[in-house]
Parts: structure tokens; C-alpha cells; sequence
């Protein structure tokens, strides 16, 4: 929907947008995913719930927005959009008309608030973001012969947004894996990594206790362990020379889960991305040998 204003008639608007560099970029990066998918999500839930607000393309388009401009904030996404009402109506987002305003739209009345764009980004269905991931997959097996015969596996660190995490603050009992933090409930205690350092000689203090299952109790007084709270992303992927690193599937558990147990719902999830069985496997020793 492209609107009209005292300043700019629609005419107008529509040359602006087709020739703004920044509308461009994304309306060519948008272009690559299959957002049917996303639609066909949407309307079989409208169908017994009906439809409220803005279309969850443009949430998500907001989202993918955020993560290529590398903002670490929601309030940060929000002041970008504000700053370029031109890319806000690329978005897709239903816009409260106001002919007074130079874009035909009041920008604050229109966008979200804050609150609201991380609720919706904590709430995204995740069988949906999956079958999203596995639409691009496939439309990227048609361009790249034999995608997915090799597959790479590996789990990478997210700190969760704790206090705990804060050396410069002080809190008692830091490393009890047994508290659930009141800022992340759902965030657990793990080891970020180990060496086999005395930890007296490394920070003057004792180690915590062991939290990983996988690593022997024996070591746990010898060898310095940089704890963290928060969750580990594990991700299935395979490398092409000409397009780079392709996400083949992806899979979130608590910081205190072994690096293995991502690697059946990683291989299942890659399976039905690709419609085939990977013929070759390459992963760290994290993820035991016997086990895979």
C-alpha cells in the first residue's frame, strides 16, 4: 500500500521508493525468501482465530532487517525504522494514514512499540521459522548441485541478558546451577570453554563445581572453566565455494546440554530440509564419535 500526503502524491511516492538505494537492497534481499510459506501459516490461523494488527511478514521482515543492519537492541531496530519511513513502508506493515505527515502515514502511530516487537519475536512459532528455513534449503538445491551431501555441525554460545554474566556485579552464589535467574528462567548454567590451567593459579579462587554431564569430576579442581549463563545454538551447515555457508538447520537447547544432544534433531531437521541423507559428517570431538 503506498500512501499520498500534501507533499508527495502517490505518484511520487511510488518513484521515490523504486529509487531509494536502501528500499532497493531489501527489496532484492526479501525477494529470496519464500514467504508464501508464511502466508499459508497465517491463514489457516485466521481462519478460527481471525486476523489482528499488522501481516507477521512484515514482523519478520523487520527481524531479518535488524540482524543484517546488526542491531543488538529492539529499541534500536524501532529508532532505525523511525529514521527511514521509506523502508518502513517496503516492510509491509498496515499504516495509519494521515495526509498531513510528508509519507501520507504517521510513522509513531503506525510502528509497533518496542514492547511489542520483542514480544512478537519471543513468540515466533518456531515450526514455522523451521519450515521457512527448510523453503530457502530447497530453492538453494536448485542452484548449488549436491548441497547437503557434506554437512558440518557445531554449537555456539548465546550469553542470555543476566546480571550473572556481569563480572563487574556482584552476586552471590553466581555459579549454583540449581537458581533459576529472574532475568532468563529459561537460561542454564555451562562451560564456555576449559583449560587444563590450575584455576587457583589462573583467578586466585577456587573452580565451581562441574555442570556439564559429559566432563569428568575429576578434573573439575585441575583444569580453569569459563562459565556463562545461557543457551547453546547448534547448527547443521555446508559450504559452497561460489555462494559460502549454507544454514541447513538449526536447533536451541539450555547452556547445560551436551554439545551431542543437539546432533539428532540437527540431523533429522537437515533429512527433511533436503530430502536426502548426508553422505559425509564433520563435526568436533565434542560430539562423540560413538554416539553420531
Amino acid at each position: 500500500m503506498i500512501p499520498c500526503s500534501h507533499v508527495f502524491d502517490q505518484s511520487t511516492m511510488t518513484a521515490l521508493l523504486e529509487h531509494d538505494p536502501l528500499v532497493a537492497q531489501y527489496r532484492a534481499f526479501f525477494a529470496l525468501v519464500d514467504w508464501s510459506v508464511v502466508d499459508r501459516w497465517q491463514a489457516q490461523r485466521s481462519a478460527c482465530c481471525g486476523s489482528h494488527g499488522h501481516p507477521l511478514t512484515a514482523y519478520l521482515k523487520a527481524f531479518l532487517l535488524r540482524i543484517q543492519q546488526d542491531l543488538s537492541y529492539t529499541t534500536q531496530l524501532r529508532a532505525f525504522l523511525v529514521k527511514h519511513p521509506r523502508l518502513f513502508i517496503e516492510l509491509g506493515f498496515q499504516l495509519v494514514r494521515d495526509a498531513s505527515q510528508p509519507y501520507g502515514f504517521d510513522v509513531e502511530a503506525t510502528l509497533p512499540t518496542r514492547f511489542w516487537l520483542g514480544e512478537k519475536l519471543r513468540l515466533l512459532d518456531r515450526e514455522l521459522l523451521t519450515e521457512l528455513l527448510a523453503s530457502t534449503v530447497r530453492a538453494l538445491q536448485a542452484e548449488i548441485p549436491g548441497l547437503g551431501e557434506v554437512v558440518a555441525f557445531d554449537v555456539k554460545h548465546i550469553y542470555a541478558w543476566v546480571k550473572e554474566n556481569n563480572q563487574r556485579v556482584y552476586v552471590p552464589d553466581r555459579y549454583d546451577k540449581s537458581c533459576t535467574l529472574a532475568g532468563d528462567p529459561d537460561c542454564k548454567l555451562g562451560v564456555k570453554r576449559s583449560s587444563n590451567q590450575d584455576a587457583s593459579l589462573a583467578s586466585g579462587q577456587p573452580a565451581p563445581p562441574s555442570t556439564h554431564a559429559h566432563e569428568p569430576s575429576s578434573k573439575a579442581n585441575k583444569a580453569h572453566k569459563e562459565y556463562l549463563w545461557g543457551y547453546g545454538s547448534g547448527v547443521a551447515a555446508a559450504t559452497d565455494p561460489v555462494y559460502g555457508d549454507v544454514m541447513l538447520a538449526e536447533h536451541t537447547l539450555p547452556f547445560n546440554e551436551a554439545d551431542v544432544t543437539y546432533y539428532r534433531p540437527l540431523f533429522q531437521q537437515t533429512v527433511l530440509a533436503t530430502n536426502q541423507l548426508p553422505t559425509h559428517i564433520t563435526a568436533d570431538a565434542a560430539f562423540d564419535d560413538w554416539s553420531v
